[in-house]
């Protein structure tokens, strides 16, 4: 498993690449990488904050998806129903969009800093965007 880091607002995570259970989603976000955005709160989905990425093409279809990540796992939606986005939840989350329910692939899971998890949700909810940056360890 790669290691990476990960800065949401000003927070700093370490985080792991689940490289054996999505290896198609991890290279192609590896090529992106250092991956810059900005996390804003989930509209239908519960406790997350996401990265809206309209018709970005990851060129990848669904590998270790799931419509339910945990808290400090981040997951790509890869497009097709909805917009592409990578989300990442911080509590309970049931991933969806106005078209209903969606399911992502889990490709990175945060490893330290979960405590300040929440933390940056209700910053999200409640201050707006906050700036996002994934790269290697």
């Amino acid at each position: 498993m790669s290691k990476v880091r990960v800065e949401a607002g000003p927070y700093m995570f370490d985080a792991v690449l689940e490289e054996a259970a999505a290896p198609r989603t991890c290279a192609a976000l590896r090529a992106a990488m250092p991956f810059e955005s900005e996390v804003v709160h989930v509209r239908w989905s519960g406790e997350g904050v996401w990265v809206p990425l309209g018709e970005r093409d990851f060129g990848v279809g669904y590998e270790n998806h799931t419509s339910y990540p945990a808290p400090g796992q981040m997951i790509l939606y890869p497009g097709g129903v909805s917009e592409t986005e990578i989300l990442l939840a911080y509590g309970g989350v049931h991933f969806a969009s106005k078209m209903g329910q969606l399911a992502g692939n889990h490709f990175l899971t945060l490893t330290s800093g979960l405590e300040n998890l929440h933390a940056l949700g209700t910053r999200c909810l409640w201050q707006g965007a906050q700036p996002l940056k994934v790269h290697l360890a």
